[in-house]
């Protein structure tokens, strides 16, 4: 109905100015011998009754006018928010077709920096810690406080330091950009691959791409640390590939989220 009513307003506007135009052509002024005669038409006062005298009428001209553009809104394509529903950090996504200038190295620090402490940040590790205890990922930590508070430390540690890997140390010494810059238009699985393929290719600092050792190599640091502090049974090469599939697996999922976020709050919120 609503698609209905936008179509007829549409229409409306459009076709309107091409009347009024199309009336002022079919009523040409009057030439200046027409209008001297005109001027000397006797006023209604002074004609003889019963007589009964046309005069000429004249339309002014206006020019068509088009319907008002629409003005862009806060859920134009491809335009993100600072948080994903309000609440999770969203800082380092970019809106599609924007150019930023590069950040310097202490940008990308107070990137990383915003999302390892944000507060949804300590409540997103209480919710992760929750569920490998129910799960019982780590049975060396135990139960209880005692075991919860061990899940919870790791689980930060695991959050901050491949944050601080993926968005501010390898990307300062590699000279690329940490940031998630949405591609916000197209089918929805070439958006989808597109997503997938940031896992692997980044943009540089200087505006090009290039292969996304920020992401995928700081990642592998960060499991192979992890090492120096998790229990001897959940150490060694086979748990330290698991982790770096994990956190591979979680920056996808991310940049798919990113990608398809503006859409989610266009088409599903549709916010006012």
């Amino acid at each position: 109905m609503c698609t209905i009513r936008n179509i007829c307003v549409i229409l409306l506007l459009s076709l309107s100015p091409a009347s009024v135009w199309a009336q002022t052509i079919s009523e040409p002024e009057p030439t200046s011998a027409e209008h001297s005669k005109l001027v000397q038409q006797p006023s209604p006062s002074t004609e003889a009754p019963g007589s009964f005298q046309s005069r000429p009428q004249t339309i002014p001209q206006t020019a068509p006018t088009a319907p008002p553009d629409k003005s862009p809104d806060d859920t134009s394509y491809g335009k993100q928010t600072k948080r994903i529903f309000g609440v999770a950090p969203n800082f380092a996504a970019v809106n599609a077709g924007e150019s930023l200038p590069p950040l310097s190295a202490k940008g990308k620090f107070k990137l990383a920096s915003e999302d390892s402490f944000d507060y949804s940040a300590f409540v997103w590790v209480g919710i992760l810690s929750v569920q490998n205890m129910g799960l019982r990922a780590y049975p060396e930590f135990g139960h209880g406080m005692a075991g919860y508070s061990r899940y919870y430390w790791h689980e930060f540690v695991d959050s901050v330091s491949g944050t601080y890997f993926t968005e501010a140390i390898i990307p300062s010494i590699r000279h690329q950009d940490p940031r998630y810059y949405t591609m916000g238009q197209g089918g929805f699985f070439r958006r989808m691959g597109y997503a997938l393929s940031r896992v692997a290719v980044t943009r540089t600092d200087s505006g090009g791409t290039s292969f996304n050792l920020s992401e995928i190599g700081g990642n592998a640091i960060e499991a192979g640390l992890a090492n120096l502090y998790y229990p001897s049974e959940e150490r060694g090469p086979r748990k330290t590939l698991e982790n770096w599939g994990a956190q591979m697996e979680s920056a996808a999922l991310n940049n798919i989220f990113k990608e398809f976020w503006p859409d989610i709050r266009k088409h599903v919120l549709r916010p006012k």
